[in-house]
């Protein structure tokens, strides 16, 4: 396996478009790629769930994730979106990600089974040996109802060398990027945030990045944030955040990733913004919200939002 750097950055959780029929949008996801890459983010993450992986049929599923490789062409990492609550399933997305070309997978803590910790344990260290392929863990309980505890990341780190690092969308614990860092983790091992409206804080506590939604549309805002913080600029971090709160916010007013893909309509990078049922699209309030928002950024800078936009 190549060496890879650390994933330390902003990492795009990519939107999925979908056109008037409902099918994959090639051309619009082709943009959207092009977007970020321009915008400098450090990595992209395809069919998570953002991507609308759990609608995606399997052929869908493989079809995203290599025209996400193809458009990326190696000029950054692409974290492939590979995580089921069977291990079996979780393994054969990741080997399939391995032969497409990615160079990571995202591996979700499994769904509605509620595994335990040991449990948890033995599914992601399954996947990383069956795969050969870094791993990057993703914590989430507000989907998954199961909590990737400290300790069982420590653990997974120590015992698995192609576990690389963590998204962590456990917003109620802040604490954690300072946990892991006292456990003295092996220097490639990093910890990114899950969340947009904490990852602030989250850099604050240790943390080295994000894997965003926001940047699906304002990634250059995304990317100098990050910058800043790391520079410890801490008068551009702190009103840039202030510029960027209501438009994190709104992303998540209603089920993501409905609010996103409709500014992502709303900025011309899409052609239409279509979720795939059980999801239903964000409503006239939301749309409301996420536009103000963008107007937002747009007045603190408007090189931050879409061309459309800032014409």
């Amino acid at each position: 396996m190549t060496e890879l750097a650390p994933f330390r950055g902003i990492f795009t959780a990519l939107a999925t478009p979908f056109d008037e029929q409902g099918k994959v949008d090639a051309t619009s996801y082709r943009n959207l790629i092009e977007y970020q890459i321009e915008a400098g983010v450090q990595g992209l993450v395809p069919v998570g769930t953002t991507g609308e992986s759990p609608t995606l049929d399997a052929e869908e599923h493989k079809r995203v994730l290599a025209l996400c490789i193809e458009y990326t062409a190696g000029r950054v990492p692409v974290v492939a979106g590979a995580g089921a609550n069977a291990t079996h399933e979780a393994v054969s997305l990741a080997r399939f990600a391995k032969q497409a070309g990615a160079q990571a997978t995202l591996q979700v803590a499994p769904y509605y089974n509620k595994p335990s910790q040991e449990g948890l344990y033995a599914h992601f260290c399954t996947i990383a040996e069956k795969s050969d392929l870094p791993v990057m863990l993703y914590n989430v309980p507000a989907r998954t109802s199961v909590h990737l505890e400290v300790p069982t990341v420590v653990r997974l780190v120590e015992d698995c060398p192609l576990v690389v690092a963590l998204k962590d969308a456990a917003p109620h614990d802040l604490t954690r990027p300072a946990q892991l860092a006292r456990a003295n983790l092996r220097e490639n091992f990093t910890l990114l945030s899950g969340e947009d409206a904490s990852f602030c804080a989250f850099l604050a506590m240790g943390g080295e990045g994000c894997v965003s939604v926001a940047s699906n549309l304002v990634p250059h805002a995304m990317v100098e944030i990050y910058n800043s913080e790391k520079a410890g600029d801490k008068n551009t971090t702190a009103s840039l955040r202030d510029a960027l709160l209501p438009l994190w916010q709104a992303l998540f007013c209603e089920t993501s990733p409905a609010p996103v893909k409709h500014g992502l309509f709303h900025a011309g990078l899409f052609q239409t913004a279509k979720v795939r049922l059980p999801l239903v699209e964000a409503t006239p309030t939301a749309h409301e919200r996420v536009e103000r928002a963008l107007a937002e950024v747009a007045r603190y800078k408007q090189s931050f939002v879409p061309r459309l936009l800032a014409a």
